[in-house]
């Protein structure tokens, strides 16, 4: 049994830590860390609530931490529970600056402890379903890639992530790492990128907008996020020399994990993670009829899942820090080259 220590318990920790470590075999939501208030409480009465670091740390029965705070406190407390001698989870973005995220990696290793980052967009079903199409070279040579959050929401809001004095704000930071680290996972790192993060909204302080361009020798992944958007674009489309793939919609779990609707205890059904068959994308390949496929099954829990059984069993974790390193120096070029204004080479230094 790993037996985790959850830090924060805003949106990240609510919707989607504290609920999947609770839904996955062979792991214990032991300690939840909430500096003020009582939800934690509220929600999960069986788990002790601490108040401080050092509280959590006095259980020496807690094996992992998850990092699940704001941006500017990441580094600091990844290094906390490293340097206490626990594994971490650290939610996205990994770190604010390219040094915190290298020193985070380097301490890790020269500590023997686990690091990794909470990239459980690669558990989407709609992303597993592309990633089988791409690596089975059903499309042929993909040359045009594109994936996009859209969201409606006019208004804003009095939170971190739209605080312009805050490192880390905007949507860039937000969505960014997710729509790069599955541009990663498919086509590995580009030669270079050209972004632009904007402003859609009247009164936004942040950007709240992002087109990022990751430039391959003969493809183009197009990365979008926009948060005026009623009418949503597709959020995969995909053109092969042998056919096109078409995804509208998101996956189910963020919903539902947002609304509370999670069956109690471990099982939480085989439906779980499932889009109906009619949601499906449309695959059109050369020479045959255009066909719906069904997506696969997603399932949050298997990040987890994975990282239980990095710390019991010594199995390879599924997000390196390699690959953690990577989308972090991807995220931070292409925020210089929207302040520079100019496309950057993927050798350039990150900020």
């Amino acid at each position: 049994m790993v037996r985790v220590g959850l830090i924060g318990f805003g949106l990240a920790g609510q919707a989607f830590h504290a609920p999947v470590i609770q839904g996955v075999e062979g792991m214990e939501l032991a300690c939840i860390l909430e500096r003020r208030g009582s939800l934690a409480q509220q929600h999960y009465p069986n788990v002790r609530v601490a108040r401080t670091l050092d509280e959590l740390f006095s259980d020496t029965t807690i094996r992992l931490c998850v990092v699940a705070t704001p941006n500017d406190s990441h580094f600091e407390l990844a290094q906390a529970c490293l340097l206490a001698g626990r594994d971490v989870v650290v939610d996205k973005p990994f770190a604010p600056t390219w040094k915190e995220c290298v020193e985070l990696a380097r301490l890790a290793a020269e500590l023997n402890r686990l690091l990794t980052v909470y990239q459980n967009r690669r558990c989407d079903g709609d992303f597993r379903t592309v990633t089988k199409l791409v690596t089975s070279g059903t499309l042929g040579e993909v040359v045009e890639f594109e994936s996009r959050f859209d969201r409606f929401r006019l208004e804003t809001k009095a939170v971190w992530r739209e605080r312009e004095d805050y490192p880390g704000s905007g949507v860039l930071f937000d969505l960014g790492p997710h729509l790069i680290d599955q541009a990663l996972v498919l086509f590995g790192v580009p030669d270079a990128i050209t972004a632009k993060a904007f402003r859609q909204r009247e009164d936004s302080q942040v950007d709240d907008a992002f087109d990022v361009c990751l430039e391959y020798p003969r493809l183009r992944a197009m990365l979008r996020a926009r948060i005026i958007a009623f009418a949503p674009g597709p959020h995969f489309l995909l053109h092969g020399t042998k056919g096109s793939f078409l995804k509208s919609g998101m996956d189910p779990q963020e919903e539902r994990l947002r609304s509370g609707k999670i069956p109690p205890g471990k099982n939480w059904g085989a439906d779980w993670g499932e889009e109906p068959e009619e949601l499906g994308g449309t695959l059109s390949l050369v020479g045959e009829p255009s066909r719906k496929i069904k997506s696969e099954r997603g399932d949050y829990r298997d990040f987890y899942a994975n990282v239980r059984d990095a710390i019991e069993k010594e199995s390879p974790v599924d997000v390196t820090m390699d690959q953690a390193l990577r989308t972090m120096r991807a995220l931070l070029l292409a925020r210089k080259s929207s302040a520079e204004r100019r496309t950057v080479a993927w050798d350039e230094e990150p900020e």
